[in-house]
């Protein structure tokens, strides 16, 4: 097959958006899990957003001019993070994949991006395999839970809507848990509304730019953790992401009724520190 990459265009969503939605389902079910996206619009809609966003690189791959596949690398933080990288399941297994990752890993050595991460599907080998070979760790199990919103406190931390006054303490707090920031999507969030932040003992102690699969969460403590999903009014997407390892959190949500939906990967490349708190990732890292 003669296959070709180049950069990602808007009018590329359509397209790609369609492949995204299927080579998951097709996958998901193939494993019987459920797919990461409910219908093929909500993926068109996703990836039509990260083809046009400047501080998210895109690559596309095609076969004959036929568009097959697409990836993704956020370049918004000192963390680069990869995704979705999708392909058309007719043309899996052809080494694709392994040129679209690549095409994005030239791309943070060339912008000299200490560290690469990605979140991949646990039950998915051949992808696990082949980000091992690309030289990527195994740093964190995750599990992807979803429920019905708690509507609980957790005493003595209050949860409040974030707002840019927050920013610089949060980007702090981040820097504290993980030795890096992610300040341009906490901004961003801060801005759609889905930011929060929970305060003890009169400062604050955690935030979450979303409880759900595309947001990320750090905090002091697993209780700051508790307080931020407690107050959500949603669980977004097809979960929240926990560690699995933070058995005790793990455990709290599962006996609030929260159910395991997938199994998950976070993998590493380059710059890493064990974190020094309380965090969730989101699907990107």
């Amino acid at each position: 097959m003669n296959i070709t990459l180049r950069r990602g265009r808007s009018d590329d969503a359509q397209r790609a958006g369609s492949i995204c939605y299927e080579a998951f389902k097709v996958l998901a079910e193939h494993h019987r899990f459920p797919p990461d996206f409910p219908s093929a619009e909500v993926a068109v809609g996703v990836l039509s957003s990260l083809l046009a966003r400047p501080d998210i690189y895109s690559v596309v791959a095609e076969i004959d001019g036929r568009l097959v596949g697409a990836n993704f690398l956020w370049e918004n933080a000192t963390i680069a993070g990869v995704g979705p990288i999708t392909i058309d399941p007719e043309v899996q297994n052809s080494q694709i994949g392994k040129e679209l990752m690549n095409d994005v890993l030239d791309r943070a050595r060339t912008r000299d991006v200490p560290g690469v991460r990605l979140v991949q599907a646990a039950y998915h080998n051949r992808s696990l395999s082949l980000y091992a070979k690309l030289g990527f760790a195994v740093r964190e199990p995750l599990a992807v839970l979803q429920g019905k919103p708690l509507g609980l406190e957790i005493p003595g931390f209050k949860v409040r809507q974030a707002t840019e006054r927050d920013l610089d303490i949060c980007n702090k707090l981040c820097r504290k848990v993980h030795r890096h920031e992610r300040s341009h999507e906490l901004l961003d969030a801060v801005k759609r509304g889905s930011a929060s932040v929970v305060e003890h003992d009169g400062r604050i102690t955690g935030y979450a730019t979303m409880i759900g699969f595309f947001g990320y969460a750090v905090g002091e403590s697993n209780e700051d953790i508790k307080a931020l999903i407690g107050a959500a009014t949603s669980i977004a997407g097809p979960g929240l992401i926990v560690p699995s390892r933070n058995a005790e959190l793990f455990r709290w949500c599962l006996n609030k009724q929260m159910r395991v939906v997938q199994p998950m990967t976070l993998m590493s490349l380059g710059l890493y520190n064990e974190p020094s708190g309380a965090f969730l990732p989101s699907v990107i890292y």
